[in-house]
């Protein structure tokens, strides 16, 4: 629950952000007549993800196991790709975000009511079809009934109400920290999620070396324990890898970190703006 929890709240509070900088834009700028187009456009997005998701989870299921592992594991590096360039994305623009979107609207405005929904469909549905393809990943990963889904939904919610408290006023937060450490946390996540897309290829017969494991310590950490459940819900651990997973992990991991961290050290992280005043009566 608790990774797919900080799935949802990462990828939840940037769409959260977009939709109440629009709308507050919008607002400020006494132009309510163009805030229905908006939330149609929003509306599409979730609704389109959401129907995203609904196909990965009951197409897969109607396939071979072979086709099933073949899927979910090209499906978990892809989703693996997106993320990364998502988490270094943000953290780059976190702080002119706010001045982006606010271009992009005013443009829009100026093409026509389409225009509109397409903006907003397009700024919130892109962060929506990446969310819905990394929690299926993760989902499948873990392997832990309705939990893992429960988790991302918690998460979706509480990014809601966080957007909602940032247009109110009421919550200020450094943006620019907050993103720097949920996406180091995110990408030990997504590391997880590669190493596991990369053990259905071996199951699917698309990669080499599945009876050939790195080390196995099940004895010590049991795949069924507290301990052995949380490591593997969190982090996506196996106490039983093979060598391409363990390789492939570390590949993955160690790279990432140190370029995302080497990257932004060398400026300090400036206090964000409060997304909108509240809005006069």
């Amino acid at each position: 629950m608790f990774g797919n929890y900080l799935i949802g709240l990462r990828e939840g509070l940037e769409a959260s952000l977009v939709v109440c900088i629009l709308i507050a834009y919008l607002v400020k700028t006494d132009r309510r007549d163009r805030l229905p187009p908006v939330w149609i456009g929003v509306t599409a997005a979730v609704v389109l993800s959401m129907a995203f998701g609904a196909v990965l989870q009951f197409g897969s299921s109607q396939l071979t196991f072979e086709a099933q592992e073949a899927l979910g594991g090209s499906l978990s590096i892809i989703s693996v790709g997106l993320v990364t360039w998502m988490v270094f994305w943000m953290r780059r623009t976190a702080r002119h975000l706010k001045t982006e979107l606010h271009g992009k609207l005013d443009a829009a405005i100026a093409m026509g009511t389409t225009a509109l929904v397409v903006t907003s469909f397009l700024a919130v549905g892109r962060e929506g079809l990446e969310t819905a393809l990394f929690i299926w990943s993760a989902v499948q990963a873990t392997d832990d009934g309705w939990n893992p889904l429960l988790g991302a939904a918690l998460g979706l919610l509480t990014s809601v109400v966080l957007g909602w408290l940032f247009y109110r006023g009421a919550l200020k937060i450094n943006l620019a920290k907050f993103f720097t450490w949920t996406g180091a946390m995110l990408v030990v996540v997504a590391a997880g999620v590669l190493a596991y897309g990369v053990h259905d290829l071996q199951e699917a017969g698309w990669l080499p070396g599945l009876h050939s494991p790195a080390f196995d310590i099940s004895s010590t950490v049991p795949k069924d324990s507290w301990y052995g459940t949380l490591l593997k819900g969190v982090f996506n651990f196996q106490p039983d890898p093979t060598v391409l997973q363990l390789v492939v992990w570390l590949a993955y991991l160690l790279p990432t970190l140190a370029v995302f961290f080497n990257l932004f050290s060398g400026g300090k992280a400036e206090p964000a703006e409060p997304v909108a005043t509240k809005p006069a009566a």
